[in-house]
């Protein structure tokens, strides 16, 4: 998947952060309605904006 810059495998409540870089919160949602939530072992999602 193109728009994933980075994914760190974590410990705790979560197991993995994922970082995608999206042009608007349109596009992100396409990326992680058709792309990352359709992957095998994808149980849910949590998504936070980054706001620079």
């Amino acid at each position: 998947i193109p728009e994933v810059k980075y994914f760190h495998m974590v410990n705790g409540v979560y197991d993995i952060i994922v970082k995608i870089e999206a042009k608007s919160i349109e596009q992100l949602k396409d990326i992680i309605g058709k792309k990352i939530r359709p992957l095998d072992h994808i149980k849910s999602t949590l998504t936070m904006l980054v706001i620079e």
